[in-house]
């Protein structure tokens, strides 16, 4: 077979490559099959009378294309019937700053791991209503159309009617639709921050916020939050140090601790970033989620300055999978908002803004959010309770008046997750502290999300960490009772 392969010494096309293209020729058309061994450079060269270079740099092509595989001590194999090698895609890829995983435990029968609302509580007949509403109406052709990247026109409208009513949309304000507020905190990083900024955000923080501006190559600085929210004093001495771009702050229902911002406080913080000449950025996803207590006004309410920037979602109140949320702010930065959406997707799914758009306009999310808040006040309340009642005694945890989270610190020295497996062993799952962690470490914190959960799951869930945790600590105070005492000398 081999003999028979003709090279023309005359050609201006080298021996070598003419060689490679008859034998990858012969593999294409099956002469050669896979997995067939191919004589050694040596023996080949003697049997077509050439340089064993020459044949060399033929198998070297072929291992190039993918068509042949050598093996140590064992010789040249057909490895393809003619596919072009794949590419090397580890080694294309730019390296990724390293985040960690949330841990999955899918034996965990009661879960406080995941921040989202509860699936039997979604009023499906309504959103089916809604969306016969949507097919039947005229536009309904527009609607599945491309359309602006600044969102559907009647959701936009409702939505600034809402803000203008409540005093948060000014004259020089605009709004945009966006694909969830991940999509809004993508686009601002785009916009606003170039690597090396400083961005100021709440320690602990949601792990996506933080994550973000990181890959961003963002300088990422943690304000500490307590019981109260942001630490305002912490707040101006980071401005002062860091100079930042942006500040990020979610002071209704903060997650992971549930903390809202007092209305003074929240002054206190307008006057600090004006100071500083320092882009606010306002994430209020839970403030529609209060069951108790007397609301707080909105950031972009109290800033006479119009500067601020209010982020919202659907995500929370209604339907996380349809990815519907919004950027509230000053126009020239809305516009260059728009743009940099119309880039990454050319905007958010005109099907999904309709649906949604409907289903408020028809009264049937007030409803529905009425429903949201009643269930979620007796989570709250079947939470704090169970978490008072069978946590160890020296445990820290807030006392949230909404939202979707709680976080507990457990007394020293207990560490949420090194006990995290022991808990998924039991069938029960959270997120430790060190997945929010900024600047400073929670090694005995964990966030507890109870929006999920029937009353009857999270008091048997929180029952079972409870037994965990205090027999855990139980164990070490005992150890260290039985630690000998210190030498007097």
């Amino acid at each position: 077979m081999f003999a028979a392969i003709e090279l023309d010494q005359a050609s201006q096309v080298p021996l070598y490559r003419q060689l490679f293209l008859s034998l990858k020729e012969m593999i294409r058309s099956g002469k050669l099959r896979v997995g067939e061994r191919l004589p050694a450079t040596r023996e080949l060269a003697g049997m077509l009378g050439l340089n064993r270079a020459t044949v060399t740099a033929a198998y070297e092509l072929l291992a190039a294309e993918g068509l042949l595989r050598g093996h140590v001590g064992r010789g040249s194999f057909v490895a393809a019937s003619g596919q072009p090698p794949s590419l090397a895609w580890d080694q294309i890829l730019p390296p990724l700053e390293p985040a960690p995983a949330p841990p999955y435990a899918p034996g965990a029968q009661i879960s406080f791991a995941s921040s989202r609302p509860c699936e039997q509580l979604f009023p499906i007949e309504e959103l089916r209503r809604a969306a016969e509403q949507v097919l039947g109406r005229p536009e309904i052709l527009t609607v599945l159309q491309l359309g602006s990247p600044a969102g559907y026109r009647p959701l936009r409208h409702y939505l600034w009617e809402r803000a203008r009513s409540q005093g948060a949309a000014r004259p020089g304000d605009d709004l945009i639709i966006t694909s969830g507020c991940q999509q809004a905190l993508d686009l601002l990083q785009r916009v606003l921050v170039r690597p090396g900024d400083t961005v100021l955000v709440e320690d602990p923080v949601y792990p996506g916020l933080k994550n973000l501006f990181l890959r961003a190559g963002a300088h990422l600085v943690g304000v500490p939050v307590g019981a109260q929210g942001l630490d305002l004093d912490e707040l101006s001495s980071l401005l002062n140090r860091h100079k930042p771009r942006l500040i990020v702050v979610t002071p209704n229902f903060q997650n992971p601790t549930g903390a809202t911002l007092p209305e003074a406080a929240r002054q206190g913080l307008l006057r600090l970033a004006r100071s500083a000449r320092t882009i606010l950025i306002e994430n209020d996803i839970y403030g529609d989620l209060r069951y108790d207590g007397r609301p707080e006004p909105l950031l972009k309410q109290l800033d006479e300055s119009g500067d601020t920037v209010l982020l919202g979602s659907f995500s929370k109140i209604a339907f996380p999978g349809l990815r519907v949320g919004w950027i509230l702010g000053p126009k020239p930065l809305l516009a260059r908002l728009t743009e940099a959406k119309q880039f990454c997707d050319l905007h958010t799914d005109q099907f999904s803004q309709a649906l949604l758009w409907r289903f408020a306009e028809t009264g049937s999310l007030a409803a529905h959010l009425e429903r949201v808040r009643a269930a979620g006040a007796a989570r709250l309340h079947a939470l704090l309770a169970a978490v008072e009642k069978h946590f160890p005694y020296e445990t820290f945890f807030t006392r949230p008046q909404g939202g979707m989270n709680l976080w507990v610190r457990l007394p020293e020295p207990l560490d949420a997750a090194e006990l995290l497996a022991r808990a998924q062993r039991e069938g029960v799952s959270y997120l430790p502290g060190r997945y929010f962690e900024v600047s400073r470490r929670h090694p005995g914190a964990l966030r507890l999300s109870f929006a999920g959960l029937a009353p009857e799951n999270i008091r048997e869930g929180v029952e079972i960490l409870g037994r965990i945790f205090t027999g855990e600590f139980q164990q070490a105070r005992a150890r260290d009772a039985d630690e000998p005492a210190p030498a007097l000398v």
